[in-house]
């Protein structure tokens, strides 16, 4: 034995000694999942007539055309015997090889065992064999509405993802050769991480994506300089340095959507929207909401509009010495923002210039994939569980954004971390996105079913302080920007409300990605382009037609929409400090309320 090599009796105790720790950290997990919440079961997954409809549908194709039930079946059959047949003659050569593989590439199966090794090979290709046969038979259904098809898909295609090989120890090759290589550390490691998570989540399991320790916010992420210069128990108005001598006259302010917190736009400097905009010589403040806790219980849209947008835009008048000035709304931010021009045009105030959406819903009659949790039993959930506890905890927003992009925000950060073992990685924008924020009881109630459900905002039957705004009321010049794979605010539907507004100048950039990296797209970074087309964007039949005529320009949209804005925000004027005399610098930039309650030095005024 050379010097230092572990003898094998030293290993196979340093495994069984693993071993005993993962049956302590067993116990400690039974404990924690005893005391998990109470969460309502239409939270869980979707209303058994969901179910129903769907068992129903299945079950008239075996009595109306029993030969196309039985073709699938006999299809599904003969392909998973044939494999068996095959791998059988494989181990019967005497070679550990395996059969020939048509199965199509999967980027959860890139462990060359899974290619390589008879068994593992056999499990791969009998999953995604009978994953396929799912996916026909479900395809082939007929006799449901539309909606109740699309959910069906939708929930059917988790229950298949969740059942993947790749999600078990016992058929997962990288994860099992990991714990032969650390003597089961890696599965001790992986259980800490597990039962770390679900303690954090009362019971629940919300992998952690991101590493909590590597990002402190105002240090090393949300640093671009600034001060807040007013605060109100909605929000902090942030107001940023200026790098420049001279600035546009009119201000510009944006609102985040307060179901993440706005630093989205701040994470580094060289990806910072924010940083951005202040050197392209604009005099830029930011809202930053409240977490609220269950003393906001009865915060409806009404307080959201009044206690945040108009007073917002009072107080940047106010600080400015501007009579108008531009807005920018970022997803219910921006639905928020078109009830609030609508309601300031019925009342005749002419104090915004210009507005800007990005990835806005507006018109809510296609929901995108995000309407699989809008019908009845999840809304219905949503509202007992508000009803009981005051608001809604972001826990259940994150999860349900997570199941949108369940393989990447799910299934994969799992494996690393409960049975790999690994550490989360130090990546800005994850640690933002578990980063998460409440929801007012009535805000909620009333986003979701008056304006996801019942669309009342394109149909002009939205109340909001005591008017009934429509789109067609938005008469200013209006900028969108949508992007393209957006699984949250669909680019289609962004369009139709865009299109539906009653402004004459209105400019619609479609940019690629998603929800997050189509906006947070610095040109630095030359990674994403857009589309653009100078037709009348009510002009068209519709979005497809828009996108057909469109042109496609390499790079960031940031410096298109940048001189767009530059046409609305009027002359240079002498570069602006933040505050004035009647608004001191109560904190530095990034605030208090965006901080961990913990950390926060103030408390929100009630």
């Amino acid at each position: 034995m050379t010097t230092g090599e572990v003898p094998d009796t030293a290993k196979v105790e340093r495994l069984n000694e693993n071993l005993q720790k993962v049956e302590q950290l067993s116990e400690r997990l039974v404990k924690v999942l005893s005391n998990k919440r109470q969460i309502d079961p239409n939270l869980q997954g979707p209303g058994q007539d969901l179910f129903v409809k769907a068992s129903t549908a299945y079950w008239n194709e075996w009595l109306h055309n029993p030969s196309k039930v039985f073709e699938q079946q006999v299809s599904y059959w003969g392909k998973t015997v044939k494999h068996f047949l095959e791998a059988q003659e494989a181990l019967a050569s005497g070679k550990l090889e395996v059969p020939p593989d048509s199965t199509p590439k999967d980027p959860r199966f890139q462990n060359e065992l899974w290619e390589t090794h008879p068994y593992f090979n056999y499990v791969k290709q009998h999953y995604l064999m009978t994953s396929q046969a799912i996916e026909d038979a479900v395809d082939k259904v007929e006799g449901l509405e539309p909606r109740d098809r699309k959910r069906l898909e939708y929930f059917t295609k988790q229950i298949v993802d969740m059942m993947a090989p790749t999600n078990f120890l016992g058929t997962n090759p990288e994860a099992l050769e990991r714990a032969v290589e650390t003597e089961g550390e890696s599965l001790v490691k992986g259980l800490e991480n597990l039962v770390r998570d679900i303690e954090a989540n009362r019971g629940e399991v919300l992998v952690t994506l991101a590493d909590k320790d590597a990002f402190t916010v105002g240090e090393n992420i949300a640093t671009t300089p600034g001060e807040v210069v007013f605060r109100n128990r909605m929000f902090e108005l942030i107001q940023y340095t200026p790098t420049t001598e001279t600035v546009h006259a009119t201000p510009l302010i944006i609102f985040p959507p307060w179901i993440n917190k706005f630093y989205v736009m701040d994470l580094k400097e060289k990806n910072s929207l924010i940083k951005w905009i202040v050197d392209q010589g604009f005099t830029l403040f930011v809202v930053s909401w409240v977490n609220p806790d269950a003393s906001y219980v009865d915060v409806g849209m009404d307080e959201y509009v009044t206690e945040g947008y108009l007073t917002a835009v009072d107080e940047v008048k106010k600080i400015t010495g501007e009579k108008k000035v531009n807005v920018v709304g970022y997803c219910i931010a921006g639905t928020t923002l078109s009830l609030t021009l609508g309601l300031m045009k019925k009342r005749k105030d002419t104090s915004i210039k210009s507005a800007t959406f990005f990835t806005t819903l507006t018109d809510f009659s296609d929901q995108g994939e995000v309407g699989v949790f809008l019908d009845e039993d999840f809304v219905g959930g949503i509202e007992r569980e508000v009803e009981r506890e005051g608001y809604l905890d972001s826990f259940f927003m994150s999860r349900t954004f997570s199941f949108l992009r369940s393989n990447d925000l799910i299934y994969r950060p799992a494996i690393r971390s409960y049975m790999m073992g690994e550490s989360p990685p130090a990546f800005d924008l994850l640690y933002w996105n578990g980063d998460g924020t409440n929801l007012p009881a009535k805000m909620v109630v009333e986003y979701l079913r008056g304006l996801c459900q019942e669309d009342k905002l394109a149909k002009g039957e939205f109340e909001i302080c005591g008017e009934t705004p429509s789109l067609s009321d938005i008469s200013i010049p209006v900028c969108a920007i949508a992007c393209e794979t957006d699984h949250i605010a669909a680019w289609r539907s962004s369009f139709r409300g865009v299109a539906q507004m009653g402004s004459k100048n209105k400019t619609f950039i479609l940019s690629e990605s998603g929800h997050i990296a189509g906006i947070i797209n610095p040109p630095s970074k030359g990674k994403y382009g857009h589309y653009t087309n100078d037709v009348d964007v009510s002009s068209v039949s519709g979005p497809d037609e828009w996108r057909e005529g469109a042109d496609f320009h390499q790079g960031s949209w940031w410096p298109r929409w940048g001189e767009w804005l530059s046409k609305q925000s009027g002359k240079q004027v002498p570069a602006r400090q933040p505050g004035d005399s009647s608004h001191p610098s109560l904190c530095p930039a990034p605030g208090t309320y965006v901080l961990p309650a913990e950390k926060g030095e103030d408390e929100p005024e009630k």
